[in-house]
């Protein structure tokens, strides 16, 4: 059963992520997602449909346009390839269960929020504010769990883990300006429902695991000599990728911790 809705998950974040493609590159510069209709940069033919089968359609036309021959960067093909890996863990995981819709949501919004800050270094309010109603919306669907047991603590707790991730960060942010952006905090919020739904223990480690990996990513930076101490690194991934691991590894951490004491 696994196995079919992961395969099935898959299939969806491939097309998923050949809208993120889109939306990495069109919301950092302020335009609709939907309109106009995708097309190439060099000669302005719109991309058939034939040609926008994610991952296939690249290799078909061999990484380039159909009409003008401009290349076409790897990066359209690997980003629908990761969405697609990501949704399939994803239902691995989480199984046949109501909170899987709010994981792909989080899944989604990750991707395409990672690529945008690596390129442009911010968090655009577009993404990021719609995703409070959005996540509280399935949040609350995986609380009232239809068919089974409810869990409104869960609830309770994603709106406590929301509030206190968006105090820490913005704390974070008024002494210590420079080392991040008010983007990063909004993020926080959205963050903190999430790991406050799945335990204390996943928001702890969410909020460690977030400074751990992108401080080892810095001094990883600083011995390579490719940054310097005044250097900037977007730190949005790290958020996500440290919320990733408080969801997955956190309570399982936080009771082995507490069985130790």
């Amino acid at each position: 059963m696994n196995a079919a809705l992961a395969a099935l998950a898959g299939i969806v974040g491939l097309a998923v992520g050949s809208f993120l493609n889109v939306v990495v590159w069109r919301v950092p510069r302020g335009e609709s997602v939907v309109h106009p209709p995708s097309a190439c940069p060099r000669c302005g033919h719109g991309i058939r449909r034939r040609d926008n089968i994610p991952v296939v359609s690249w290799l078909v036309l061999r990484g380039r346009c159909r009409d003008c021959g401009e290349p076409i960067s790897a990066r359209y093909p690997l980003v629908e390839l990761a969405t697609g890996v990501l949704f399939a863990l994803t239902a691995l995981w989480a199984g046949a269960s109501w909170v899987l819709p709010a994981l792909l949501y989080l899944a989604a919004i990750g991707v395409a929020l990672t690529l945008i800050d690596v390129d442009t270094h911010r968090l655009p309010n577009a993404i990021v504010l719609p995703s409070y109603p959005v996540a509280l919306a399935l949040l609350v669907l995986a609380s009232w769990n239809p068919g089974g047991a409810s869990d409104w603590g869960a609830l309770v707790r994603a709106l406590i883990g929301c509030a206190a991730l968006y105090a820490i960060y913005f704390v974070t942010v008024l002494v210590y300006p420079a080392g991040m952006g008010f983007g990063d905090v909004k993020l926080a919020g959205v963050l903190g429902l999430y790991l406050g739904w799945f335990g204390w223990g996943a928001l702890v480690l969410g909020w460690f695991a977030a400074f751990l990996l992108g401080g080892l990513y810095s001094i990883g930076l600083l011995l390579l000599r490719r940054a310097g101490r005044r250097s900037g690194i977007p730190f949005g991934p790290w958020m996500l990728l440290g919320a990733a691991c408080g969801i997955v590894l956190g309570e399982r951490i936080w009771s082995a911790y507490l069985g130790a004491l």
